[in-house]
């Protein structure tokens, strides 16, 4: 990367906070006694080649992973099945998302002990919901690899509310199926939905239990996040009888968004690019966040944060997201004036860190010149215009 002066970077080693996400909360207790590792600091390079150990619980390797911005919200781990193998199936009360990493494999859920079972495959890049109440069971089909899936939960807020983790497994479990219903429609094609918002908007939503490659995913559209410039377009993902939300966006070849920022708790995953992030603070120094496929960060609570696509095709991150009341309000149009900041607006490092950054590789920004001048410049639908 380019040098720049107030900058820093900070992968896996810990890192002090000076505020309340000091504190202990029931979940790290567990996490701790678990003698699984706990991946910390503000980014993970590579989640495909993050070391893991033997997590005796479930019979698997797994790495538990707590960046700065997600403490006492949300749990991400990665699990491996090692080749051939299936894992001992695990009763779970919350919904939680998993996105293949890695590998092809099988997913097993039922709701009732003597209830019907659906069994739906999965590869790299795949991404689906186990509902909540659900049994699971994983299994790996490949018998000369190891899988490896990435599970997001929100776990650590539900064991401050109730603080005994086994509330949330086995036959605690189990009582809290009915809510999520039939499982007979899980895992079909997700549809189409237009979700009407406050002000006048609407969003359009892909509605569904399973999406079967992030990477390969092409319906996108410019919509609400297309306020956010360098020509993006997006995908945002409900799910099934859930409070969980999910988006992915894409960033055309050697452009870069808005910086903004929302709430705590927003995981991360890049599923395709090359590229980086820089998250800060208002008033402090920037972290630097290098990315790749499988790299994954967290921005914290009302971080700003911008992303730079310096790769020649287009670059995509998948956002897990927190429950609803730690959105912030990154996401509402009516609010961008406090929660972006335009081109126009930004540091001018932000513009020459890039260019440099690009001319190193012996490439050119396409980020057209007007952007800098006109707030309101309008990107082409397509992702591409022709000013420059």
């Amino acid at each position: 990367m380019a040098e720049a002066g107030q900058l820093s970077t900070s992968g896996a080693q810990v890192l002090a906070t000076p505020h309340w996400h000091a504190l202990e909360y029931a979940y790290d207790l567990w996490l701790r006694s678990s003698g699984v590792r706990l991946h910390t600091g503000y980014f993970i390079p590579d989640l495909r080649t993050m070391e893991l150990q033997d997590w005796d619980e479930q019979q698997c390797k797994a790495g538990f992973i707590q960046l700065e911005g997600a403490q006492g919200i949300t749990e991400t781990r990665v699990s491996e099945i090692a080749p051939g193998k299936t894992l001992p199936p695990v009763t779970f009360a919350l919904d939680e998302l998993v996105y293949v990493l890695d590998g092809r494999g099988l997913t097993t859920v039922w709701t009732a002990e003597s209830g019907p079972k659906k069994t739906f495959e999965w590869q790299t890049h795949s991404l689906f919901m186990v509902p909540h109440g659900a049994t699971r069971q994983f299994a790996n089909a490949q018998g000369d690899r190891a899988a490896r899936l990435l599970h997001y939960n929100y776990l650590p807020l539900a064991m401050t509310v109730v603080q005994k983790r086994e509330h949330f497994f086995g036959d605690f479990a189990r009582g809290v199926a009915e809510a999520s219903g039939g499982i007979d429609n899980f895992y079909s094609e997700a549809s189409f939905q237009d979700i009407p918002l406050r002000g006048g908007f609407s969003r359009a939503m892909w509605y569904g239990n399973f999406f079967p490659d992030m990477q390969a995913w092409d319906k996108l559209e410019s919509g609400t996040m297309g306020a956010r410039g360098a020509g993006s377009t997006s995908v945002q993902m409900r799910f099934p009888n859930s409070m969980t939300l999910a988006h992915m966006s894409q960033i055309p070849a050697y452009r870069y968004k808005k910086a903004h920022r929302h709430g705590p708790g927003r995981f991360i995953v890049i599923p395709a690019g090359e590229g980086y992030s820089v998250m800060w603070e208002e008033g402090q120094e920037k972290v630097l966040v290098p990315w790749q496929e499988g790299s994954a960060f967290v921005p914290p609570n009302r971080w700003f944060h911008q992303h730079f696509n310096v790769g020649a095709r287009p670059a995509r991150y998948l956002a897990l997201h927190p429950p609803p009341q730690f959105s912030g309000h990154g996401e509402k149009v009516e609010d961008l004036e406090r929660d972006q900041i335009e081109y126009p607006n930004e540091d001018i490092w932000i513009r020459k860190t890039f260019e440099e950054e690009l001319a190193n590789r012996g490439l050119k920004s396409q980020m057209p010149g007007e952007a800098y001048r006109d707030r309101d410049f309008e990107w082409e639908s397509n992702g591409s215009s022709d000013q420059q």
